[in-house]
């Protein structure tokens, strides 16, 4: 199963500032434009990969976690229920 990378969109911002600073500096006048071009090239780059954003990863490690708790809640009334049952099987 090929699990999706997750993306930062700060940095891609960064990056795409830090690109437009690389222009050389007869060709600043329109470095904010640049920049959104460079941002735009970039997310769409990215939008070919399997990528998930920081935001989408942080729902899921908490759906995660909130499963995880149920299922070792359950593991444990699951244990206390054998415990108080006789597992043993009737004599006929």
């Amino acid at each position: 199963m090929n699990t999706p990378r997750m993306i930062d969109l700060a940095q891609l911002d960064e990056l795409a500032r830090r690109l437009s600073n690389l222009v050389p500096p007869g060709l600043r006048d329109g470095r904010e434009e640049l920049q959104q071009n460079f941002k735009s090239v970039l997310q769409a780059g990215l939008g070919k990969l399997d990528l998930v954003t920081r935001e989408e990863f942080d729902v899921q490690r908490a759906v995660l976690a909130r499963t995880r708790e149920k299922l070792e809640a359950i593991e444990r009334q699951l244990a206390e229920l054998s415990a108080t049952t006789d597992t043993t099987p009737p004599h006929h």
